[in-house]
């Protein structure tokens, strides 16, 4: 029996595939790992999630608001929406797309909120 002939370009582009592939994996593992490990900080309190807002990290830009808000002691999904419906800012929008205007509003009244 004769073998098909294999494109070896074919086989190369589908090796390179996957290579891309485990990175992309292991980069989206890298971020959770991080995103995890910011959330329980938070949960301790330092930093602040105020802290969070007015300088995110890297990894932390894509994070949705109510996610870090959520992340703090003490704040389920009702108080962090209650929190959120004076300010015009979707829950979903991530950290990293916020305005300085929006992360200095946010800031200041998460510091007053803790202070109550």
């Amino acid at each position: 029996m004769i073998e098909p002939k294999r494109d070896i370009s074919a086989q190369a582009s589908v090796s390179a595939v996957r290579a891309h592939r485990m990175r992309a994996l292991a980069r989206a593992n890298e971020v959770r790992v991080a995103r995890a490990r910011l959330k329980r900080r938070v949960a301790a309190g330092d930093p602040s999630a105020a802290e969070v807002i007015l300088a995110p990290p890297r990894f932390a830009e894509g994070w949705p608001l109510m996610q870090l808000l959520m992340s703090q002691r003490q704040w389920g999904r009702a108080r962090a929406r209650r929190f959120l419906a004076n300010t015009g800012i979707d829950e979903r929008k991530p950290l990293g797309s916020l305005t300085d205007r929006q992360r200095r509003q946010l800031a200041a009244r998460l510091t007053t909120a803790a202070s109550d």
